[in-house]
């Protein structure tokens, strides 16, 4: 095995909650009230969509707020991981991954392991560079049993939701999460950030039209099936375990760079720090910085 090179699930598509869309020459993050299915193929329009997409949405009225899944490993942890992340918005490449205690840094010397004080902390996440970022990885259908689709979020409320969930379904189902009918599903609300503005998040529950104790039968009856059937789910655990310990970053140059463009997009503080030239005096530079001040200053005057 290539040491440094993290092995992950294999990637039939991904899921997600809004696009990528092109506005004024910028390619900028569109959010959405439900989700979408992408392959792995990409054309100038953006990513095609999966063929399975189209096929979940014929009964749910065109709107897709809920997938049926069931997921790959009785490890929380290995299903859906959840990281303090940094990345080059230049490059698309990782600079810094950490949980809040460590870290592991490209340095100028390579890969270091530091102390993480989470982004609050953090003088390298000022300006909100480094964000929480989660990885879920789902089964859909019967195509490939260890093959799955990528959900990736920055949303706290998905976040929180979905470690919650997996850990509680864990202990509920006597460490059978991977062979639970489970669906992942779209849910709104509102809060005082958001305005009124519904934000939407994802969650994990049981099947639509089973109750919880079927599908706790349910997945007794799969794991004894496979138990029959000689499927070794604790070495799949451990295999996978391994294989994501074996680089220091899980997403590869050709994935962050798409993870850049939806959830660490340039900002219009970011367009003026690149214009101000990096030999610009200190006195100059804060002549431009007053002046966009007042600017604004007298734009919110204005406004009343």
């Amino acid at each position: 095995m290539l040491k440094g090179l993290a092995i992950t699930p294999p990637i039939l598509g991904r899921i997600s909650i809004g696009k990528v869309v092109e506005k004024n020459g910028k390619r900028l993050p569109e959010k959405d009230d439900q989700f979408t299915i992408t392959s792995q193929l990409q054309s100038r329009d953006g990513w095609l969509l999966h063929p399975l997409d189209e096929a979940l949405r014929k009964n749910q009225e065109g709107k897709l707020r809920s997938i049926p899944i069931r997921l790959l490993f009785n490890e929380p942890d290995l299903n859906f991981r959840a990281e303090y992340s940094l990345f080059d918005r230049a490059t698309g490449r990782p600079v810094c991954v950490g949980n809040g205690e460590t870290c592991k840094r490209q340095c100028a010397d390579g890969i270091q392991s530091l102390p993480c004080p989470s982004p609050d902390g953090c003088s390298l996440a000022q300006g909100g560079a480094c964000k929480p970022y989660g990885r879920l990885n789902v089964v859909i259908g019967d195509e490939d049993s260890l093959g799955s689709f990528v959900f990736r979020t920055t949303g706290f409320n998905s976040i929180r939701t979905l470690a919650a969930r997996l850990q509680y379904l864990q202990a509920i189902s006597g460490n059978r999460l991977a062979c639970l009918p489970l669906e992942l599903r779209l849910r709104g609300k509102s809060t005082r950030q958001s305005h009124g503005t519904p934000i939407f998040y994802a969650d994990i529950t049981v099947r639509n039209g089973i109750t919880l104790e079927e599908a706790l039968i349910a997945a007794q009856q799969t794991n004894d099936s496979r138990i029959a059937a000689g499927f070794d789910q604790t070495a799949l655990d451990n295999a996978a375990r391994l294989g994501f310990s074996n680089g220091a970053f899980e997403d590869s140059e050709e994935d962050s760079g798409a993870v850049v463009e939806e959830f660490y997009p340039v900002t219009a503080d970011d367009e003026f720090n690149r214009e101000v030239p990096t030999q610009r005096s200190a006195s100059a530079a804060k002549t431009t910085l007053a002046a966009k001040l007042e600017s604004k200053a007298e734009q919110i005057g204005s406004a009343h």
